[in-house]
């Protein structure tokens, strides 16, 4: 998210603690009813700790869904300037990568927790005209690639190796963008994509004027030409739905993380409430496909 949104956000959760380019495009049509992602429940989302995103983990076996918000960075990260951390992801195969930005410079940190539970960090340095802001980070089915995506009107998404699960990748050394992917329609301010297949993602936009699609804050869809690797792909966006907005509190909400559980066809999404309502309720959303 970006700096501004920050602010109001940690201005909200200092009160907690202290009493605990825009673009008009054409509009694209919503998807046919077989690509339907139905509510089929929520949870409350705790404003310190689950405010930002989330990720099934699937090794260990049973390990407990993953969160992450201002409450989770540890102190010597954010000591280091590391003060904001988006929607993480986790590989089929056990690591864990929590991507994190900084206020100013010229990187980007993901922090990396391997399967056998030791934690690493990973630097990639900006690439030409690469956006600051770390929002959020997809790994792909096999593990060995990452996508992640940039703050405002984008047309692209940037490929770069799995930090520990690619083999090329290495903590002393810089975590080079590997490709891209082209999207054939603008998105707006995304905050997490999760793979559904191998060449299809489920994305959450913040989009708060609508303009794109037709509505605010959509559910977004995008098939890939080809697997990410490194080489180019294509990738198609439809817009599915827009996510709920529901709220005790009226005023600007917030979409999140996102995260796809193959093992039960489950969707979640993590919406934030406006104002006040930051702190009540705010909600985790699941969806399954009908």
């Amino acid at each position: 998210m970006p700096l501004r949104t920050r602010q109001r956000c940690r201005t909200v959760l200092a009160g907690l603690v202290a009493v605990a380019t825009s673009a008009v495009l054409s509009t694209a049509s919503p998807a046919s009813a077989a690509d339907t992602w139905t509510e089929v429940g929520s949870d409350r989302a705790d404003p310190l700790t689950e405010s930002q995103g989330l990720a099934s983990v699937e090794v260990p076996a049973n390990s407990a869904n993953r969160y992450t918000g201002i409450g989770t960075i540890p102190i010597g990260v954010y000591s280091r300037g590391w003060n904001h951390v988006g929607d993480p992801d986790a590989s089929y195969d056990g690591y864990y990568v929590e991507p994190y930005q900084a206020d100013s410079g010229t990187a980007k940190m993901y922090r990396v927790q391997s399967p056998g539970g030791t934690w690493s960090e990973y630097v990639h340095t900006l690439s030409s005209g690469e956006a600051l802001n770390n929002s959020w980070v997809a790994i792909t089915p096999n593990s060995q690639w990452m996508l992640t995506g940039e703050w405002g009107t984008m047309t692209r998404f940037l490929v770069l190796p799995t930090p520990g699960a690619n083999a090329s990748t290495s903590p002393s050394a810089n975590l080079p963008q590997a490709s891209t992917v082209t999207l054939d329609h603008a998105v707006r301010d995304v905050q997490g994509c999760d793979f559904v297949t191998a060449t299809q993602l489920l994305c959450s936009s913040d989009d708060p004027a609508g303009t794109l699609f037709g509505i605010t804050k959509p559910l977004l869809q995008i098939d890939l030409s080809a697997e990410p690797g490194s080489t180019n792909v294509t990738g198609h966006v439809t817009a599915l739905r827009q996510l709920p907005l529901r709220s005790s509190c009226s005023g600007g909400f917030e979409a999140e993380g996102i995260d796809y559980d193959r093992r039960t066809a489950t969707l979640r999404v993590i919406v934030v409430s406006p104002g006040f309502c930051v702190l009540t309720d705010s909600k985790t959303y699941r969806f399954t496909k009908s």
